[in-house]
């Protein structure tokens, strides 16, 4: 029987990273989330964040999935981002650019296609 990881160390970096900033980015929209009543009111707002932490569970006990969950995910967080685009949300434009950049490494691809069922 296996348990349930919310971290797996024996993943390649680019994925344990990525897993990680998933769930702080589910945490940050749990904070500040008057910034997702905008997204499109709060049940898609809770929706969205519960979609990183299942995501980051998803990639974490290496479910393909969760793998596209997670790009999912990151790709409409950013898009929204984008054409929604000031000043203020530069960091956050950042960040997701950074999470889905980690997911698409080839590092992560390569895991993915060997390892993850």
């Amino acid at each position: 029987m296996s348990s349930l990881r919310w971290i797996d160390k024996t993943q390649p970096q680019t994925l344990m990273m990525a897993t990680m900033v998933l769930y702080i980015n589910a945490a940050f929209g749990l904070l500040y989330s008057q910034e997702l009543v905008r997204l499109g009111g709060v049940p898609v707002g809770a929706l969205l964040i519960a979609g990183q932490v299942v995501a980051g569970l998803g990639i974490a006990n290496e479910r393909k999935w969760g793998y596209w969950l997670g790009v999912a995910m990151t790709a409409v967080f950013l898009l929204y981002l984008v054409s929604h685009f000031s000043f203020a949300s530069l960091i956050n434009t950042m960040f997701y650019g950074a999470l889905l950049a980690l997911l698409l490494h080839p590092q992560s691809r390569g895991y993915r296609r060997v390892w993850f069922h």
